[in-house]
């Protein structure tokens, strides 16, 4: 009597395991990469190199200390004093 209370079961069990499992591949999985991505581009960043922010922003990166970054925009040389993680876009200048 108990199999088959199992072996009903276990066709749902198959159908929940199933479903977790695309739910990693589909979701998770390209999110972490996407992570490991944005986390290698900030860590690259150097003096020098062009930025852009989430807000649209773009500028020089001139200071670099912890998670903040400082950059220079505009044609006054403003500087503005940013977090790491607002930064979209980092530019890498062409070498020759």
């Amino acid at each position: 009597m108990e199999t088959e209370g199992i072996s009903m079961w276990l066709p749902t069990l198959g159908y929940l395991v199933f479903f977790i499992l695309m739910m990693y591949l589909l979701i998770f999985l390209p999110q972490k990469r996407r992570d490991k991505k944005a986390k290698e581009m900030l860590d690259s960043m150097q003096v020098g190199h062009q930025v852009i922010t989430i807000g649209g922003i773009s500028g020089k990166v001139v200071n670099i200390k912890d998670d903040e970054v400082t950059i220079e925009t505009g044609v006054e040389k403003a500087k503005i004093n940013l977090k790491k993680w607002a930064i979209k876009e980092v530019i890498k200048p062409i070498e020759s």
